[in-house]
This record gives C-alpha cells, structure tokens and sequence, in this order.
C-alpha cells in the first residue's frame, strides 16, 4: 500500500513499484488507509510523513498494532534526524526523503518484503520445533522419495537398513520410522555399535544378573529389555563385533535374551533399525560381517542421498538449522544473502548434511548484522572449491558416471561457458557437444 496526499507522487511509486510485480493499492488519506488496512492484510505500507488529519507516524504506529509484520517505510520531503529517529524506535524498516529514486524504492521494497518473508519463516520453523515432531528436511526428489518410503515402512513391522555417508541423517531418518508407527508411544532406543568393546556391548544390550562378573551386585536389565515394545536403532552395525553379530541374530530369530551370567530367557518384542555407512556385502566377502544377519536386517533397505545429490534443499537445511541456532543462542538474525545462499549451494559437502549445520553454526556465532554474508561463512567455502568423488553404498560408479559428473561440475564452475569448460577439460568443443549429448548432460 503506498499512501500519500500528492497524487503525482502516489502514481510514480505505483508506477515503479508495479513493474516490479509488485500488486501496488493507493490511498490518498491516512485515515481511509487505516480503515483499509483494518479489512485487507498488507506486507507492506510505503507512507508519506506529513499529513493531515493521520500523519505518518500515527499509521506506523496503528499499523504495527494490527499486525507487527507488516513492513513500514516513511517518506517525506522535509528530512530530519528527530522524525527518523522517531520513526526508527516505532518499528519503520526505514527511512527516505524525497524526491525519491526509483532504483532505491525497488531496492527498499524487496529488502523489506524479503525481511518480512524471512521472520515468517522463522516463526514456522520455531513452531514445528517447539511441537516436537521429527522433521525430515527437505523438498528435492530424492527426498520426497525417502519421505514416501518412511510412510510405507513405517505400518509395517519390518526390519529396516538405513545405508548412507557419514552425516546423512540415518538418525533421524530411524526415528522418523519410529515416530510413525504403532511403537511411537513406547521408546526410541539409539545404541552406537562403534562407541563399547564387545563385552561392554554385551552387557549394554543384554543386562546382567546378581554375580554374573565382579561388581555385578544386583541384576540390571539391559538395552533390549527396556527396548521392548517399542524400536531399537543400532547405528554403524557395520562395526558390531562377529561374536555379538550371532547373539543379535538369535534374538531376531528367537524373539528372546537371555542376560549375562543368567540361564532363563526373557521374551521381548520389538523392532530393529539399523544403519551404516559401510559396504556391507563387501563385510560379508570379507569375513567380517555375517550374511544371515544381512539379511535379517536388510528387510526394507533405504539409502540416503549425499547432500550433493540434492543440492535443491540446502537453502531449506540452512534456514532449519538458524531457526534452531537463534533459539539456543538467542540471536535474532533473520536469513542469509542472496550471495551466501549461492556459496553454500556452490560446495560439495563431504561431510553432508552435519558440516552444513556446523557451518551455519558457526556463521550464526560471528554474524553481527541481521542477515548472514559471504565475509561470515569459513574462508574455505570462499578460497576452495573441491570435486567430490562418492561411491554409492553396495557400488562402485564407473567411468563413464564419473565423468559426466566432473564435466557437470566444471560447467557449473564455468557458469556454462562451453568454450571455457572444454579449455578446462582439454578437448575442443565438438568434443564437449559429443560428451553432452551422449550423456544427456544438462546444459
């Protein structure tokens, strides 16, 4: 809405504003955009400062008590440091003086149109969070996919393998499962296989009686019996030691424990999740992991996709994690700039999904305005850009996979530029155009 009592004025702004995209309402009074305002949500409200009988300052003012998020920026001819001030203090995105240009009106409205978008979107995720649902990030195919496949698996009571890089969110994923099935209101049990030695593990997982080992003064029960009921996660059983691979496989088999030191089964009931980021038919050839226990767990098997391979939600993840990172640290930092946002989706994440949240994290630590910048982000993001080679869980890419995926990614750091990109590749262009249309390479 832009509001001024000199209709020349009212028209230029229009005027610029519209072929922006802008849809653009007019209103020559203070008080008839008042009683407007009071029937139609605007987002934002351009004001002329003086006039009569509701200037500009009592708009602001009435305008941020009917909705806080509307964006005000005041106008007037007659500048001065009080009145900004004043305007300031009320809650104005800004302040101009007139004769006002086009070039800064289109840059103020998208300023405070994006701030507006931008709060909007940090209250949403501020909400989803205080709900504590498990939220599963992310708008790409290959995320719709897993989305989709959670909702599947999730009715059954099969066993599922989640496979993926370090970082992909297995976790999360494993808990998203268990959220959405009949066992969400007993408990989510996460046990590192990595993290104990094989008698820790056992004792963990299985419970002990009274004298079952020095310093066993009562009996405890163990991971699987508090598990029952509902779902047990075994992250990295990659690394599971052989021994403790055949005792789990008897209480997949048996739907029993029996404790350390003890000799009376007790029966559970509960369901099993695992994950890896191993190759683990390559374990199997190896000795070292144990094929019947393969296939017990590999029921319904999931793979993650790299954060490479869904480049489309890193914008989505990096606003997630400021949501949350405002919360825990108090901040108040509304987004991150166009030319941030384009760096972040420039880098090829090695270490998934967790390296962006530390980057983030440590961007929401050093920022000291109220959008992040490129001068926020690791000087490594900014100086270094690495081509990751990845190997799919289970496969080895061939060459020719390898291949399209650096001549995609030296188009991509050449903007395009096809004579540029086969300079880099040391092949001439009618090559390149050979590669492109046999690969089906986007361009």
């Amino acid at each position: 809405m832009v509001i001024d009592d000199d209709p020349g004025a009212r028209k230029a702004l229009r005027r610029v504003l519209s072929r922006q995209g802008y849809e653009v309402r007019t209103v020559g009074d203070g008080a008839d955009a008042l009683a407007l305002l009071a029937r139609e949500p605007f987002e934002l409200v351009i004001v002329d400062l003086l006039m009569a009988p509701v200037d500009g300052l009592e708009v602001l003012t009435r305008v941020k008590k009917m909705d806080p998020d509307t964006e005000v920026i005041l106008m007037t001819g007659h500048g001065s440091v009080d009145a900004a001030v004043a305007a300031i203090k009320r809650g104005a995105f800004h302040y101009v003086e007139k004769p006002l240009r086009p070039n800064m009106v289109r840059h103020l409205a998208g300023q405070a149109l994006e701030k507006r978008r931008l709060k909007g979107r940090i209250q949403r995720l501020e909400e989803e969070g205080r709900e504590g649902a498990v939220q599963i990030i992310g708008k790409s195919p290959a995320m719709l996919k897993i989305k989709r496949l959670i909702r599947q698996v999730a009715v059954s009571d099969a066993n599922v393998l989640i496979m993926g890089e370090s970082g992909t969110g297995k976790e999360l994923v494993a808990r998203a499962i268990h959220q959405a099935s009949r066992r969400s209101g007993r408990g989510f049990f996460p046990v590192n296989c990595a993290a104990f030695t094989e008698e820790l593990l056992a004792n963990e997982l299985f419970g002990h009686e009274k004298e079952a080992y020095t310093g066993a003064t009562s009996a405890r029960p163990g991971i699987l019996e508090h598990a029952d009921g509902g779902t047990i996660f075994f992250d990295e059983v990659g690394d599971m030691p052989l021994a403790m691979q055949s005792k789990l496989l008897r209480v997949i088999q048996e739907r029993e424990l029996v404790r350390v030191g003890g000799v009376k089964p007790i029966r559970i009931d509960l369901r099993i999740v695992a994950a890896t980021n191993k190759d683990l038919k390559k374990a199997m050839r190896l000795g070292t992991f144990r094929e019947d226990l393969y296939y017990r767990l590999n029921v319904v098997p999931l793979t993650l996709p790299s954060l490479q391979e869904r480049k489309e939600d890193i914008a989505l993840l990096a606003h997630h994690f400021l949501g949350r990172l405002n919360k825990d640290n108090r901040r108040k930092i509304l987004g991150f700039s166009r030319e941030a946002l384009a760096l972040l989706r420039s880098y090829n994440y090695p270490g998934n999904i967790r390296e962006l949240e530390n980057i983030v994290a440590r961007a929401v630590a050093l920022a000291t305005g109220e959008i992040i910048e490129v001068d926020d982000l690791p000087e490594d993001l900014r100086e270094i850009e690495v081509f990751t080679i990845r190997r799919s869980p289970g496969r080895i890419k061939s060459l020719s996979e390898m291949e399209n995926e650096y001549i995609q990614w030296v188009l991509e750091q050449c903007g395009h530029n096809k004579s540029r990109a086969a300079d880099l590749l040391g092949i001439n262009r009618v090559s390149l155009y050979r590669k492109l249309k046999k690969s089906q390479i986007s361009e």
